[in-house]
Parts: structure tokens; sequence; C-alpha cells
């Protein structure tokens, strides 16, 4: 183990076994290291890998815990030991050796903990794909350099973690082939239909409304690393969120509000997919579909409103008519001549007409003249 060490460090320290094989020696010993970035070692004879912490003048007792010595920075991805010292631990035979970095960019990771290093086997494996890189160029650059369009963007992980910086793109990138995987994220803002949804509304009427919604990624690490598929979540989402949005509404209020409920939609999906890393633009009621019964009973009631109005402007027109006459027959009481006039008028529109026969009256104290 000893030897290996040495190599992955770059024989910065070196091991030295005293008699009973469990002694190591630093290259370069400190007094004093950074209790905050410690790394204990213990690697000999299949004792397995103890973390402990020490001060500068005492070593505090730990559990043991299985550690994966891992020193790299992970922005300049370099595996950089800053600082070796050794010690024993309270007089044990147990030679330990500790690390310190230089700031916070370094990873330190146990087995089991949630951190962000790849360990050892992670090392060689890049190391390894490193060597495979040079020794296939120019070919390997075929595989390594991959291009994503304007509108997209690309999560690459690195033997399982999410690799540091974010999201890579628009453009050309590189990813190690074997223990790189990267996934294409769409920014581009999408739509899909809300399938008719069968509702209760707060007034007892059931209604099939159907909507559309308007989204897009908003963050194309998170939509990857914190939802398993972020299109179909938000569909099924929307779904829901109608339907609990209708239940709350009278019928009238569905069939007239549609722009409240459009933005009631859009206000509750946004703040639920914020996690998600998607961004809810707009939301749009399509249609709304009534049982036939009650579309019959509406049309019912539509009608005879319908009637009664018509019947009502029908008796206001008789009502203004009568008035008019009332007042046309004061006036002609008021001048006999007004009489006459109306005579001749209604004589001059009958001669107008075609095969119309004219019928003349004439005074009676006339025709007597006559017959005597």
């Amino acid at each position: 183990m000893g030897w290996l060490v040495s190599v992955l460090t770059g024989g910065f320290f070196k091991w030295n076994k005293n008699a009973d094989g469990r002694m190591c020696q630093a290259v370069q010993p400190m007094e004093t290291a950074d209790a905050d970035c410690l790394f204990a070692v213990d690697a000999l004879s299949g004792g397995g890998l103890n973390a402990n912490r020490s001060t500068q003048h005492e070593q505090h007792d730990t559990s043991p815990v299985p550690l994966v010595l891992a020193l790299a920075n992970a922005g300049r991805r370099v595996f950089e030991p800053q600082r070796v010292i050794s010690d024993y631990n309270h007089g044990q035979d147990d030679e330990i050796l500790r690390f310190a970095s230089p700031s916070n960019a370094f990873i330190k990771t146990y087995a089991g903990d949630s951190d962000t290093g790849i360990g050892v086997c992670g090392w060689i494996l890049t190391i390894i794909c490193w060597l495979l890189v040079l020794v296939t160029m120019p070919f390997s650059f075929f595989i390594c350099f991959k291009v994503v369009q304007e509108y997209e963007r690309a999560v690459i992980f690195r033997l399982g973690r999410l690799l540091s910086g974010g999201a890579k793109g628009p453009g050309i990138f590189f990813i190690l082939p074997c223990i790189e995987t990267y996934t294409k994220v769409d920014l581009r803002t999408g739509v899909f239909d809300i399938p008719p949804q069968e509702v209760l509304t707060k007034d007892s009427v059931t209604v099939s409304v159907d909507a559309v919604v308007y989204f897009r990624v908003s963050n194309a690490t998170v939509s990857v690393a914190n939802v398993e598929n972020a299109h179909h979540s938000t569909r099924l989402l929307a779904q829901t969120t109608l339907r609990n949005i209708l239940g709350t509404k009278d019928l009238h209020e569905i069939l007239g509000d549609r722009e409240t409920i459009s933005g009631s939609m859009q206000a509750a999906l946004d703040e639920a997919t914020e996690s998600w890393g998607i961004k809810v633009e707009r939301v749009e009621i399509k249609d709304v579909r009534l049982p036939v019964q009650l579309q019959r009973a509406m049309a019912a009631e539509a009608e005879a409103s319908r009637e009664a109005r018509a019947k009502v402007i029908a008796a206001e027109g008789e009502f203004k008519a009568s008035t008019a006459l009332k007042e046309a027959s004061m006036v002609i009481a008021e001048s006999p001549a007004a009489l006459q006039l109306r005579y001749l008028q209604t004589l001059s529109t009958i001669s107008a007409e075609k095969n119309s026969t004219i019928i003349f009256p004439l005074p009676i104290d006339f025709l007597t003249q006559f017959m005597r």
C-alpha cells in the first residue's frame, strides 16, 4: 500500500517500516496542521483506513471511519498534497499521516459520506483515461469533444458525481470517455396539453376542463439532478393543480373568469416547480365541457329567458304605439282639417298600389240633392 500512496502523490512522501511493519515517515514533516483539513491514514498490513483529527499538542480519539484518500482541487483537477506530518496515536504503534489543504477547495471523501470527492479509485481511472486520450490522439478528439447548440446546455457527471462548474455550453466542451457522461437539456420554451379533467365544482356541477401550459428550463443542472423527469413531473403536477383550483370555483366563475383561473394556476405551478429548475410562463384554459343534460337545461333556460325578453319588448312597443295613437287622435279631434288631410294621404298611398280599386265616399247631403 505504501508504494501505491507514494506513486499517487508523485513521491511526495515515502514509507519506512519499523520492526512490526507499521511505521511510516513523512518526507517533509511539519509541526502543526490545520485541524479542519487533516487526513489520517492507517494503510498498513490490512488494517484499513482510520480518520482522526489532531491539534498541535494532542490527538482526539475518534472511531475508525473508512477513509478514501482524496486530495484534489475540484476546480483545477490536480492532485496536490500540501502538508504531511507523522504522529503517533496516544502511544499506539499505528503511524498516521495527516494531510492539510491550504483552502476549502480540496475535497475530503469518506466511504458512506455524501461528499463530493471521487476517491483513489476514481483518480486512478481518471489517470488511465487521460493516458488513453493521449495515446489515441488525434482520434480521441472525436470522442472527447462534444457540441451543444445555443439553446442547449450539457450537465456532466464524472463517475456518477455532478461535475463542478455547472452546465456547459453553448459551444464545444470536453469530456473524458468511460468515466464522464453528460445529459443535454433544452432551454427553449416547451408546451404540453393537459388532458380533459373531470372536476366537481363548488356548486356540485361536474365539468370537463382542459388547458395548455407553456414552460421552460431555467436551471439545467437542477432539472437533471433534483427530479427524475422534469417534463413529465410538471405535466402531472399541472393536472392535479388544475383539479384543485377548479374545485374551489363555481360554474359561473369557471365559465366567465378564465383569466383569473389561468393566473392562479401559473403562480401555483411556478412556485412548485422552482426546485425542479422549471419556469412556468403561461397557462391557458382551452375548453370547458358540460354534461349533455346540463347543456339542455341551460339551453332551455336561455331560451325561456330570450322569450321573456321578447315579450317584454313587444309589450313595450305596443304601449308606445298606443300612446302615439292617443296623441294623434287628440290632434285630429282639435282640427277637422287634419282628418281630411289624413284621408287624402291614405288615398295617395292606395293609388300607388297596382290593381287597386278606389272608392270615393260622397257626403249624404250631396246625394239627397240628386234624389229630389
